[in-house]
């Protein structure tokens, strides 16, 4: 038996029936909805409950990563787009029309965290335009992370259903 065999057997390369898919899954939606616009959560809740030396923390990391996100937008937005565009169209077709599970699978976690991207972009643009800070910035990234947590159950009950039907559908009996 040939290393690759082995490998092969030990780690399942079917997508919706092996643990480190979701593992993965669950990890990216835990980052996205920890760190609303670069911002960490405790960081955000240490700002409410002790107020002006920690609020200037949460200020300060919310712009710098607000000019960062309008930056890049504002230099490689269109080919950024074009290319992400690109790669979910790509691996809908493949994962859709051709039934390759792992594009299945990357699909359905791209989609829903391009519309975060999205999100985030739209307020970066909010918090750089209204000069937010203080309450006014804490409650923006609160109801962003409101948001992205929503989208983010969404997106995994729509992937564990999806998932067991491929799971099923793949058994000779179903």
């Amino acid at each position: 038996m040939s290393w690759t065999q082995s490998l092969f057997e030990v780690i399942d390369m079917r997508s919706f029936s092996n643990l480190w898919f979701w593992i993965a899954l669950a990890a990216v939606w835990s980052q996205a909805s920890h760190f609303p616009m670069g911002v960490p959560f405790d960081l955000m809740q240490r700002a409410e409950r002790e107020g002006e030396a920690t609020m200037r923390d949460v200020d300060l990391l919310a712009q710098v990563n607000a000019r960062r996100v309008l930056f890049i937008s504002r230099i490689a937005g269109l080919w950024l787009l074009g290319f992400a565009s690109f790669v979910l169209t790509a691996l809908g077709i493949m994962g859709f029309y051709y039934r390759i599970e792992f594009a299945q699978a990357l699909f359905l976690i791209a989609v829903p965290m391009s519309i975060v991207g999205a999100m985030t972009l739209a307020l970066a643009q909010l918090i750089q335009t209204e000069d937010l800070v203080g309450e006014a910035l804490l409650a923006r990234l609160q109801r962003h992370r409101t948001f992205v947590r929503l989208i983010g159950m969404f997106a995994i009950i729509v992937t564990a259903m999806y998932g067991m039907y491929e799971n099923l559908a793949a058994m000779p009996a179903f």
